[in-house]
């Protein structure tokens, strides 16, 4: 199998990072200035990874959503988002072994907060475009962010793969005609798309994906 790809674009959120302790905090201080009952971390895990709309919308009823609900999230999340988030295992090398230049994110997670957690991780240098999911009129599963990616990076999909461990982001990479890599460690599903290749364990990835040697 193939994975010698010029060009590696990376979703955030259960794919690089676990941030379902500080998400889950952040919603449960939000659900007690609602007057909501608390949410247990695995259920969280089952609600990530298609932007803070919906993730508000899950997590406390779409019935009963208002936009203020959001924007205070983002407020308690931007107070708690590097309490307990970190890199999963091999992400660090992984970054470290492949020139930035080649290197894209594409979260659904707001621009600004994604920035905010990729520097205090100190990882944002690794990166040569960074896009959140307010960055354009559409987020993933929509193929643009990825063409989006391309275009920045100067790349054509055939050089690239899009690596993540939702069906959103299999669905983007699909549609922008990358191949795909599937992290089943991660906090999706992959919506039985079958993706390029899978990445059972985040240390994989740098089996998967070597760069140069470290």
């Amino acid at each position: 199998m193939n994975t010698d790809y010029s060009y590696l674009i990376f979703d955030l959120d259960g794919t690089l990072v676990d941030s379902v302790a500080d998400l889950t905090t952040s919603l449960n201080l939000l659900a007690d200035e609602l007057g909501n009952p608390q949410l247990s971390p695995d259920y969280v895990r089952t609600i990530i990874g298609d932007g803070a709309t919906k993730l508000i919308k899950r997590a406390f009823g779409q019935e009963s959503y208002q936009r203020e609900q959001l924007f205070r999230f983002l407020d308690i999340y931007g107070e708690h988002l590097l309490d307990q988030t970190d890199c999963y295992p091999g992400i660090r090398e992984l970054l470290q072994s492949h020139s930035a230049d080649r290197l894209a994110l594409v979260t659904n997670k707001p621009h600004a907060l994604t920035l905010q957690l990729l520097e205090g991780l100190e990882i944002a240098q690794h990166f040569k475009v960074i896009i959140g999911g307010d960055s354009y009129p559409q987020k993933k599963p929509h193929p643009l962010p990825v063409q989006k990616a391309l275009q920045a990076l100067g790349a054509t999909a055939e050089q690239a793969i899009m690596i993540g461990d939702h069906h959103t982001d299999l669905y983007s990479g699909q549609g922008a005609g990358t191949a795909t890599c599937f992290c089943a460690y991660g906090l999706g599903n992959s919506n039985d798309l079958t993706p390029t290749c899978i990445a059972h364990d985040s240390t994989e990835l740098l089996k998967l994906f070597p760069g140069r040697q470290l």
